[in-house]
């Protein structure tokens, strides 16, 4: 189940109490920049563990997490004026990221591999801006052709599989208008390497590479905030 279409609001009530019904959930409030977003996702991403989807493709549900590195992109991203321009998030999660870009003023793609994280993000960005997105499902491994180009592409720690490197690269690729930016942010998994390469063989350049640190309590991580652009 995906949220509904851009401009239809008046959805919100119910796909939020659908949610609620189907999962387990809790509301965390985070703080970016000067807003206070109101984030709806699963109390616990161990409750969504679906050994048959496992044993298919190893799937997990890491997009129930709100996880560091997508609270480095969403603050970067709130800091930018996003009037006009078109973004989209390849593997959106619960979507705190697509949330501060819609305030930002982006037209926003959310895109993940699981459907109720479509659905939840949908809810997260209306809920939070009053505005609503286009979601999408997509599969890495399988980009169909007709997702078009966007000034921005975003992921925030989606390169946690080795495979991933490349295949991020590659949407990267083929979704980066000429002109445009693509920013991943990662806290250091297993991919980062392949996705570095990988960038470097498609004809894209990393433009600038910064490292934020991130405190929450006990968690203490440097994300790498990496800029890609067409040489």
């Amino acid at each position: 189940m995906t949220g509904p279409g851009l401009g239809q609001l008046e959805a919100l009530p119910a796909l939020e109490a659908s949610l609620t019904r189907r999962f387990r959930t809790t509301t965390t409030a985070i703080v970016i920049g000067d807003r206070r977003i109101e984030m709806l996702h699963p109390e616990s991403a161990d409750d969504l563990i679906d050994q048959e989807a496992f044993d298919l493709d190893e799937r997990l549900p890491y997009w129930a997490e709100l996880w560091p590195s997508s609270r480095v992109l969403a603050e970067r991203l709130t800091r930018e004026s996003g009037a006009g321009l078109r973004l989209i998030e390849l593997g959106c999660g619960a979507g705190l990221v697509a949330v501060s870009a819609a305030a930002a003023g982006f037209r926003v793609t959310a895109t993940d591999y699981y459907d109720d994280a479509l659905a939840f993000t949908w809810v997260n960005v209306a809920r939070n801006t009053g505005h609503s997105v286009d979601t999408r499902l997509v599969d890495w491994r399988a980009l169909e052709g007709d997702l078009h180009h966007f000034d921005r592409v975003v992921g925030a720690d989606v390169l946690y599989e080795r495979p991933y490197g490349a295949l991020v690269a590659r949407a990267v690729a083929a979704t980066l208008s000429p002109g445009g930016t693509a920013t991943i942010a990662d806290p250091g998994r297993v991919g980062r390497e392949d996705f570095l390469r990988e960038v470097g063989t498609l004809g894209l350049a990393i433009e600038s590479v910064e490292q934020v640190p991130h405190i929450d309590g006990a968690i203490r991580q440097s994300i790498a905030v990496f800029q890609c652009v067409w040489r």
